[in-house]
């Protein structure tokens, strides 16, 4: 855990829970040897391009928390520098909640899964949106590569990154989409297709013995 999340999530009151829970002084030996943790280096990078999905956490003008999923091809979530990545915003359901969030709060949490792997990563940052901005349509044309053929980008959200925090495995339930399972499942189907193709040329072979067999009988009986 680099020092920024810790300064941005440590709140005085969480530090207060963390005292009495025992964790307090363990977190500040970790913040003592700790990198920033504010840019995010070549593994962040890599396990951002990933990425099929994720969760984002905004706060509305009454205080709620809400929390979207947000889904694409892979890599649709672009890492455009160290501290600076986007995604094109697709038009859905038409209600807005994020977009209202945002207006009102810039700030976002960002939760990144792999499932199979039982990886996550957090992300803190600040959103940056392009809609009807000067910058907006290049923007759009930029990401356009990331979304299916048909996908209407309303906007393009760019997010810098202020602090991450890689997670623990622990009680993260593996899961697969159906891409992941072809690619685990892909050599025991060229298996089963190996045995298949044996079994069928064994039957071939036993079906030619029979009949010849059968020939040999004939013959005999008739003689």
């Amino acid at each position: 855990m680099g020092r920024a999340f810790q300064e941005i999530a440590f709140t005085p009151l969480v530090k207060k829970h963390q005292e009495e829970h025992g964790s307090k002084r363990q977190y500040e030996r970790m913040a003592e040897s700790s990198p920033a943790g504010n840019t995010l280096g070549a593994a962040e990078q890599d396990f951002l391009s990933r990425r099929d999905s994720f969760y984002m956490a905004s706060v509305s003008e009454t205080g709620w928390p809400y929390v979207q999923h947000r889904g694409g091809a892979r890599g649709f979530v672009r890492v455009l520098s160290a501290s600076l990545i986007g995604f094109a915003d697709l038009r859905g359901n038409k209600q807005y909640i994020s977009l209202g969030n945002l207006e009102h709060d810039a700030r976002v949490a960002l939760f990144f899964m792999d499932y199979p792997y039982q990886t996550r990563l957090k992300i803190l940052g600040r959103v940056e949106i392009h809609e009807h901005d000067a910058a907006a349509a290049e923007y759009i044309e930029q990401f356009r590569a990331t979304t299916e053929k048909g996908d209407v980008i309303e906007r393009v959200i760019l997010i810098h990154v202020e602090a991450f925090d890689w997670n623990c495995s622990q009680h993260i339930t593996p899961r697969y989409t159906v891409e992941e399972l072809q690619d685990v499942l892909a050599p025991t189907r060229e298996k089963i297709a190996k045995l298949e193709a044996e079994n069928a040329a064994l039957r071939a072979k036993l079906s030619t013995k029979d009949a010849g067999d059968d020939g040999h009988r004939t013959q005999r009986t008739k003689a």
